[in-house]
């Protein structure tokens, strides 16, 4: 009779794992702290499912001197509770030591090793970039011209949504935001789930141009799904033990639709020290999926750190170089990271963009870091500076009588200046200005209704303060050889010529302003051009002399 109740008791709590599993997907690994919490419930499942045995056994029986005050013994259900006891006693041991050895207070070093920053050269490191590659759209625009775009769609606005992934990543040399579509409902999915989710919407942050990208075969598995084709529930049939972050939506070069799945590894102790150790790539439309390590991760990927744990990270490495107490008390060269961030397209990454200030959290940016998304790559940059909010308040400042908002910054390379770039807002939160504030001095703002318009007026304010007294003269180059492709294009009003010389990889920029005979040049033509020696395919020319 005992083994029957044991085996009953043992099936139900089978049961009650197994759909406690399908339902919430926890990760079987000693790192996952609400494993112990699982095992502790099971154990008491298993320990009332033999105690309502007991009881059972007991109404059959006819004894019913348990009602009349009697105090029933049941040895086995003694041995039980024991068993039930030591079981969470365990656990909640496990959980407070893996705690314990996960304390800042006895592991200040390991905190701080978790990011490796170096020292980087801005003007080097951080391109000058043409109007053609500046974003212009935060995260709050670009949802809105998603929503705008969704109900245009008449085959779909009524089965589906736009879910608010916006990835922001670099599409064939592009910064752009892509999202899934999803199902509205569980009807809507119900009615739809043969065909799957039939698009995806991408955003070009320059050009605000909104594309629907109408699949093959649809998408099969989302956030949005359900049952099997659910994905954190397709992740954790495949990968049992994996920790992951939330997922990203991004796609190939080829446009085909990927869920990034970052899977967490803790580096200190059982909880501490939270990291990335690698990626499953899922995709969209099949579910085929396979593991890459991060050092593995396709160069198409941008996105596998997030941003929050950078900057979790950069705060311990600021703030733990002298130890911890120092972090406390003393907190001599405590650093921290503010309170924003951005991303800027170097390359084919994207970076995180975040400034560095003292843990006295005054109006000033000690300097600032650019982290790589796919590595994890950190560079500080000590130029101080105002902090980003101190410079959205001095840019809303110059309109002030049109009460438009600031964006929060991107910083951008401006003349070899680093400044914040910010789009003006005004109550609907349509872009209705821009202004370019100088990091190093932000009383210096440069304003525009157009993006010419405004970086003409900032390049004209730097011109006039001291700041160019501060900076030494640029280097210049010279090069000499045939036109082989010249163009022309107006620019601010006024027409700017673009050519290639043959010897130089480099694209070469003058306008008609500056130098009125170049007009006369063609391709075929052969020319001396002095430039500023810089970084980028794109260079101003300081003087061409026809040969």
């Amino acid at each position: 009779m005992k083994a029957k109740k044991h085996i009953l008791a043992a099936a139900v709590t089978l049961i009650v794992a197994a759909v406690g599993f399908y339902v919430t997907l926890p990760a079987i690994s000693i790192h996952n702290p609400d494993l112990l919490w699982d095992i502790a419930v099971l154990a008491v499942v298993y320990r009332l499912m033999l105690s309502l045995g007991s009881v059972w056994e007991t109404i059959k029986s006819r004894d019913t001197s348990f009602l009349q005050g009697g105090k029933p013994s049941f040895r086995d259900m003694s041995r039980a509770t024991r068993v039930t006891v030591c079981i969470a006693a365990v656990c909640l041991a496990v959980g407070v030591i893996g705690t314990m050895t996960g304390w800042q207070l006895f592991r200040a070093a390991s905190y701080r090793q978790l990011l490796s920053v170096s020292e980087g050269d801005f003007t080097k490191d951080v391109q000058e970039i043409t109007y053609d590659r500046i974003p212009t759209l935060d995260y709050d625009s670009a949802t809105k011209l998603g929503t705008r775009k969704m109900g245009e769609l008449s085959d779909m606005v009524s089965q589906f949504t736009v879910l608010d992934n916006y990835t922001q990543i670099n599409y064939k040399g592009r910064p752009t935001r892509v999202t899934p579509l999803g199902y509205a409902d569980l009807f809507k999915w119900i009615n739809n789930v043969g065909a799957g989710i039939p698009a995806y919407i991408s955003i070009d942050m320059v050009s605000q141009e909104v594309s629907v990208h109408r699949l093959e075969s649809g998408m099969k598995y989302s956030n949005s799904d359900h049952f099997d084709r659910y994905l954190l529930r397709h992740l954790r049939f495949h990968y049992p033990t994996y920790i992951f972050s939330e997922a990203n939506f991004e796609i190939d070069e080829d446009g085909t639709p990927f869920w990034v799945c970052p899977r967490i590894r803790y580096r200190i102790g059982l909880y501490g020290g939270r990291d990335i150790c690698g990626v499953v790539l899922v995709n969209a439309v099949t579910g085929e999926h396979h593991y890459y390590d991060v050092a593995d991760v396709p160069a198409w990927v941008d996105r596998v750190y997030d941003a929050e744990m950078i900057i979790e990270q950069y705060d311990y490495f600021g703030t733990l170089q002298k130890g911890y107490w120092n972090s406390v008390f003393g907190q001599k060269d405590c650093k921290q990271t503010t309170d924003g961030y951005n991303y800027i397209a170097i390359g084919d990454d994207v970076y995180m963009y975040t400034g560095v200030t003292s843990v006295a959290a005054d109006e000033s940016n000690v300097g600032f870091i650019l982290t790589n998304q796919r590595t994890k790559a950190t560079s500080f940059y000590p130029i101080a500076g105002a902090e980003e909010f101190s410079a959205m308040s001095s840019a809303e400042g110059e309109v002030q009588n049109l009460k438009y908002q600031a964006t929060f910054p991107l910083l951008l390379n401006v003349g070899g200046e680093p400044t914040y770039f910010i789009a003006l807002k005004d109550n609907a939160g349509l872009v209705k200005m821009y202004a370019m504030v100088n990091v190093r001095q932000y009383q210096i703002v440069g304003k525009g209704q157009s993006l010419e318009e405004c970086e003409k007026n900032y390049v004209a304010l730097i011109g006039t303060s001291d700041l160019q007294e501060e900076k030494a003269p640029a280097e210049t180059a010279t090069v000499t050889g045939v036109i082989t492709d010249i163009r022309t294009a107006v620019v601010g009003g006024n027409s700017v010529y673009y050519f290639r010389v043959e010897g130089s990889d480099a694209t070469f920029k003058k306008s008609v302003a500056e130098q009125e005979d170049i007009v006369t040049l063609t391709a075929g033509d052969t020319v001396t051009v002095v430039y500023e020696q810089a970084n980028g395919a794109l260079l101003s020319a300081q003087s061409i002399t026809k040969q």
